[in-house]
């Protein structure tokens, strides 16, 4: 299903495509990495061996960002059958430093540094021993896959790893562009992609640029924390106009539409896997029980509920969740809570005056001073006295003149044999009260 959806995506950018006419193709890995890069670079590898680019140079300059999508991009240019060239200009740090030692050669900039790629959370701090355990080993195995020094590559995910002449205990590794030539981590300075080029022999050969096309952005926009929060803020707020009103109609619809761009964006991008989805279809199908077939609103919309809100938050944390990614998925589902909120008191608030409430509601009021009637009533008992047949609790009969009538006291018990008084008679209801 994964593969579809990857087809259906290029398939809508393949207009954006040029023609490849280039000896090394330039692939820039900037700002954050996050699920929406990996997809781009897997796709300019592709194109690449397509195309049969002799190599490609990723222009690195990155803080870094999710470990997954790191290790989505690492494991796709190890893979890739043609040459790998990752250009260090400025920063490589953390996930970035795996991606550039995944490549067959390293080059930096006068002032680029690499390393400190021990994973922290949004707020700086070190994550779980599991998720550093596993990084290591990341670092490990793609340092050894590319020939390079494993205890280094080490070193700067875990502090408590020495190395003579290069860390001290509790300091993470991170090198210089100096520093990473004398170790043998890079190949060499060069300040531009036509020196690096030039560096290896291949001057004047051709480079095209890639770019991210206007699919891969709209996936990226679309796994944007605000945006996803709008997602299931539009999502929930269907679902409850859906609950709410009888049958199924345009609330369910939009809410559905809302919600499957959410999962199909995280899924796309591997944030959201095949539980995920699986939990999502459960909830929907017992809410969809709930409102079509089962009759009010009991377990099986509450369980809806609650198995569609997991499977949100399940596709919000990822893969290796650190616990930055924790409390940014809480955030955000309480952020699309508090939106839902707001958008059904504006909803409530104002949809009753404009045009449209006035087509799908009967607005005309029934009233009695304009003819209108819900039964025909008898003003002229209203002072004439009775007595009372039954014990009015508060309904009862009353006979008057010799007919008897059904009436209802004020709420107060009357009871058989007292002597009453018509105050009101609206229709076929009529009021009384103990004389």
């Amino acid at each position: 299903m994964k593969n579809i959806l990857k087809f259906l995506l290029i398939s809508l950018a393949v207009f954006s495509v040029e023609t490849a006419s280039a000896d090394y193709m330039l692939v820039p890995i900037k700002k954050v990495i996050d699920g929406g890069l990996a997809e781009f670079v897997r796709r300019s590898i592709t194109e690449a061996e397509r195309d049969n680019f002799e190599g490609i140079i990723f222009h690195v300059d990155t803080p870094g960002g999710r470990v997954d999508s790191a290790v989505d991009i690492k494991d796709t240019i190890l893979n890739a059958d043609l040459t790998t060239i990752a250009f260090v200009d400025k920063n490589a740090i953390s996930a970035g430093s795996l991606i550039s030692l995944a490549c067959d050669s390293l080059f930096m900039s006068t002032g680029a540094s690499i390393g400190a790629a021990t994973a922290v959370d949004m707020q700086g701090k070190k994550a779980s021993e599991k998720v550093i355990s596993y990084f290591r080993a990341q670092m490990r195995a793609t340092a050894e896959a590319t020939g390079r020094r494993t205890d280094i590559a080490e070193a700067m995910v875990d502090e408590e790893i020495e190395i003579e002449g290069v860390s001290k205990k509790g300091k993470l590794v991170t090198l210089t562009y100096t520093e990473a030539l004398e170790l043998g981590i890079s190949n060499g300075t060069t300040e531009t992609v036509e020196e690096l080029l030039e560096s290896i022999g291949k001057k004047g050969s051709e480079i095209m640029s890639m770019k991210p096309n206007w699919a891969e952005n709209l996936v990226r926009f679309f796994t944007h924390p605000v945006v996803s929060s709008l997602l299931m803020s539009i999502g929930f707020l269907g679902l409850m106009i859906e609950i709410r009103t009888p049958g199924w109609g345009i609330g369910g619809t939009l809410g559905i539409i809302a919600l499957g761009l959410f999962f199909g964006s995280h899924y796309i991008v591997n944030l959201a896997g095949v539980g995920e989805l699986i939990i999502f279809a459960a909830g929907i199908i017992m809410l969809t029980l709930e409102v079509l077939v089962i009759p009010g609103f009991g377990f099986a919309g509450v369980a809806g509920i609650a198995l569609i809100i997991a499977s949100l938050y399940l596709s919000l944390v990822g893969r290796l969740p650190q616990m930055s990614d924790y409390s940014t998925a809480t955030g955000t589902i309480a952020a699309a809570f508090a939106l839902t909120i707001l958008g059904t008191a504006l909803l409530v608030r104002f949809i009753p005056r404009t045009a449209i409430f006035d087509k799908i509601v009967l607005s005309t009021e029934e009233r009695s001073d304009r003819g209108f009637a819900s039964a025909e009533s008898d003003s002229s008992l209203i002072g004439n006295i009775g007595i009372t047949q039954s014990d009015l609790r508060p309904a009862g009969k009353i006979q008057i003149d010799g007919k008897r009538i059904d009436v209802v006291s004020e709420g107060d018990f009357i009871a058989s044999g007292e002597k009453v008084k018509v105050i009101e008679v609206r229709g076929s209801r009529i009021v009384v009260k103990k004389v």
